[in-house]
């Protein structure tokens, strides 16, 4: 089998607002504030937090990713989601229609999403050419290993191609723990 590497990076909790849902928890007018790029291109952490509020507990401080969104969507643990007590499906991001609602705290405003917070499914960005260098295709599902003191192999990836994506794969916060990740980490496509 020929070798298919990918740098896995992990994915902890964080929101994306749209832009009227941002209006409404930070003001009108109000542009998010850039702190560090992501390693998708365009994708960038935020300086501002809100407070996630769950019917058992809550999380203070969870990370805004830009830019505004069509939608808002809310991407946790399944960890996570036993704190705020909150039944959350695992899936695609973008899947969020009868998803786990979720209240949310701004400086100026709160939401309650009646939809809208998933468990991101484990995915693998891939830009064209390397969709084409590992014949892969989009919205394919392939299983994914990692070496080390807990080597794991991830099975049910979803390939996700578009011209937008930089490769790699993510990972939410628990899936890191299961494998022992603290960092971005090399890693090798099964088919």
């Amino acid at each position: 089998m020929a070798n298919k590497p990918v740098t896995i990076e992990i994915s902890a909790r964080h929101v994306h607002l749209s832009a009227a849902d941002l209006a409404h928890l930070f003001g009108e007018g109000y542009t998010l504030a850039f702190k560090r790029a992501l390693g998708q291109p365009g994708q960038f952490l935020s300086e501002e937090r809100l407070h996630v509020e769950g019917p058992k507990g809550a999380f203070d401080s969870v990370a805004i990713l830009g830019p505004t969104r069509a939608f808002t969507q809310v991407e946790l643990s399944l960890s996570d989601a036993r704190v705020l007590g909150i039944d959350l499906p695992v899936r695609a991001s973008g899947d969020v229609k009868g998803s786990a609602g979720i209240k949310l705290i701004g400086p100026k405003g709160a939401l309650v999403l009646k939809e809208g917070a998933i468990a991101a499914k484990r995915h693998l960005h891939l830009s064209p050419a390397d969709a084409t260098r590992f014949l892969l295709r989009d919205r394919q599902t392939v299983s994914v290993r990692v070496d080390g003191p807990r080597a794991l192999v991830f099975d049910e990836v979803l390939v996700r191609v578009s011209a937008a994506f930089h490769t790699v794969m993510h990972i939410d916060v628990d899936e890191a723990n299961a494998a022992g990740l603290t960092g971005p980490t090399e890693a090798n496509i099964l088919l």
